[in-house]
């Protein structure tokens, strides 16, 4: 797992720019550095050294010496690639995965992206040809940004390096708040930063002489497959598990698990067999899930290393966290997460981790309801829009917000896990006037290619688009690199997407239970008391915190001074509501509070 960055221009003095640019991303790769600069352009690496640890440095070129890549990632069937690529006649001067990559574009070019099995952002470059070769891996574990200066064109693992360059220019992309107040992240391939951009999963792009070229190569498309009985999928799905847990194992380091109170990390720790796992928790049980990892491990007879995360250490380190997003996240689990690859970092280079299970096997609760209120859905569509109406005003409270959401079509209400503003509060707390795009216009181009889906795969598929790449991977990526830490992800595998992706509805949700598949498989190997727990997330006590003096006042100071974005007297009003305990605004105060620190870190602090 590694960082890199680079660009393309007629910069002078290349060598002390280039450096000075992957130094602010040293954090994704502390063990050594590389780099390769010529009149046309500057190129840098950080490794985190995982596969091949003496002959793994970075650039690697091929036998001609034309051509030379950098790569961030870990490709898992590299070892079945280079057997084909031997027999092809390439000849290889390291054991690494990198060097797979290299001769297997030279082999087959941007085919080559459909036969890698990992996660991976990489750049290769063609010493003659000048041409530059990108691309991001399926789902959007790796990130890979890229930005337009003028004659300039950077490119790397982290926007936060391009600051390094003496031509990069640092404005905020003010659209991008009103799509972040709704859904928690930076949607899209714009970011906050003008000008800088991501490269969206599953795609890559060709850059020469000016012109940038991107294509998609990949896209995930959900094919059920009725044919199957109940017990040959759990058979099989457990088949894809297995493979693919131990596939991501592959390392010449000591792999860890991170481990929840949640089926998805127990199953992954109770497989994998590892010898350490790594949880954090809070002083208040109700949000802890310490009890339950510790009691897990001790079953299965492996080292559990927790911590208990102060709510002053959780706000210390929040300003530092958000630099280290590039773009404001409003998760609250995203510290937690931070802390427990602190602890990890502290023990292993490599740790396990179960994002991705409920988007490809039906695990999040909000997935059960077509089944939970289909009486309700029997109401003629008019009469439940015309309740709607009707109880707008009251929407914000139990019972009432119920009527508002079944009076909504699916395609109207659901963007992802998360939908903290609607467009109509947006306007009424922001100072200046808002655009023309809604949330619609980022969702709807994707509900058109899903349409003749059920709800609950109309659901899966809007996640794996939005919610999956904005908020779940993101946090992953981020807070694990900011601790030197590399995550794998074995539930986001090719193969095992490839055969779940087949897995019909009925087999997801079944009997009041989400995920039902995959815990009959868990049952076989866990206790019920994990197999069968109810999803939670993180949780975080954040909903507690916000009452309390300290951080009501620690907030309320930061929105007084906010108000180039927002009207301060609404966002006030919004933090009293919650401390007088007149409405749950939580989440909504995190999301706007969370813009204003990260926004502190990138153009008043830094």
């Amino acid at each position: 797992m590694c960082g890199f960055v680079g660009f393309v221009d007629k910069t002078k003095d290349k060598e002390k720019t280039i450096k000075k640019m992957a130094d602010l991303i040293k954090h994704r790769g502390p063990d050594s550095d590389g780099y390769y600069t010529d009149d046309d352009i500057a190129l840098g690496f950080r490794r985190l050294s995982i596969i091949d640890l003496e002959g793994g440095t970075q650039p690697i070129y091929n036998e001609e010496k034309d051509k030379l890549i950098f790569f961030n990632g870990e490709i898992y069937n590299y070892k079945y690639l280079k057997e084909d690529l031997i027999e092809k006649g390439h000849k290889f001067s390291t054991n690494t995965d990198t060097e797979v990559v290299l001769h297997g574009y030279e082999e087959y070019k941007e085919d080559f992206l459909l036969m890698l099995r990992g996660m991976f952002a990489f750049v290769i470059y063609d010493l003659k040809t000048k041409e530059l070769f990108g691309a991001r891996d399926f789902y959007g574990i790796k990130p890979l940004y890229y930005a337009q200066m003028k004659d300039s064109f950077m490119f790397g693992s982290e926007i936060k390096s391009f600051l390094g360059h003496p031509k990069f220019k640092k404005e905020l992309n003010r659209d991008m708040l009103e799509q972040y107040l709704t859904f928690q992240y930076s949607v899209g391939s714009d970011t906050f930063f003008k000008n800088v951009y991501k490269l969206i999963p599953g795609h890559y792009f060709k850059y020469k002489n000016g012109k940038l070229d991107i294509k998609r190569y990949y896209e995930i498309k959900f094919e059920p497959n009725n044919e199957r009985t109940l017990e040959e999928w759990e058979k099989g799905i457990r088949e894809v598990i297995d493979d693919s847990i131990e596939a991501h194992k592959v390392s010449d380091v000591e792999v860890g698990s991170f481990l929840s109170s949640g089926v998805d990390s127990s199953l992954i720790a109770t497989l994998s067999n590892v010898d350490k796992t790594f949880t954090v928790g809070y002083s208040n049980k109700k949000y802890s899930e310490i009890d339950y990892a510790k009691d897990l491990s001790k079953k299965i007879n492996v080292t559990n290393i927790s911590k208990e995360i102060t709510k002053e250490e959780y706000f210390e380190k929040f300003p530092m966290i958000e630099y280290y997003f590039d773009e404001p996240l409003a998760d609250p689990s995203a510290v937690a997460l931070y802390f427990v690859a602190n602890i990890a970092s502290q023990h292993v280079k490599v740790a396990l981790s179960g994002e991705g299970s409920d988007e490809i096997f039906g695990g999040y609760n909000i997935y059960h309801e077509p089944y939970s209120v289909s009486w309700y859905y029997k109401i003629p569509y008019f009469i439940r829009r015309f309740i709607g109406i009707c109880v707008y005003p009251l929407r914000h409270h139990r019972g009432f917000n119920f009527l508002y959401r079944r009076s909504r079509k699916l395609e109207d209400r659901y963007i992802g896990n998360a939908f903290m503003f609607e467009p109509v509060e947006v306007k009424k707390i922001l100072s200046y006037k808002t655009g023309k795009k809604t949330y619609k216009d980022f969702t709807k181009p994707f509900y058109d290619k899903c349409k003749n889906y059920d709800d609950v795969t109309k659901m899966q598929y809007i996640d794996f688009n939005f919610w999956l790449i904005g908020d779940i991977l993101l946090k992953a990526d981020k807070m694990s690199m900011a601790n030197s830490l590399e995550v794998r992800v074995p539930y986001l595998d090719r193969i095992l997407i490839n055969y779940a992706k087949e897995l019909p509805t009925k087999y997801k949700i079944k009997d009041g239970q989400t995920k039902y598949a995959f815990r009959k498989v868990a049952n076989e190997v866990l206790e019920s008391k994990f197999a069968d727990k109810k999803k939670l997330g993180f949780p975080v006590p954040i909903r507690e915190w916000i009452k309390e003096e300290d951080i009501y006042n620690k907030i309320k100071d930061t929105f007084s001074r906010s108000s180039s974005f927002f009207k301060v007297e609404e966002i006030t009003k919004l933090l009293d509501e919650h401390k007088e305990e007149k409405k749950d605004n939580s989440r909504k105060i995190w999301t706007i509070y969370s813009f204003l620190v990260w926004y502190d870190e990138y153009f008043i602090a830094r």
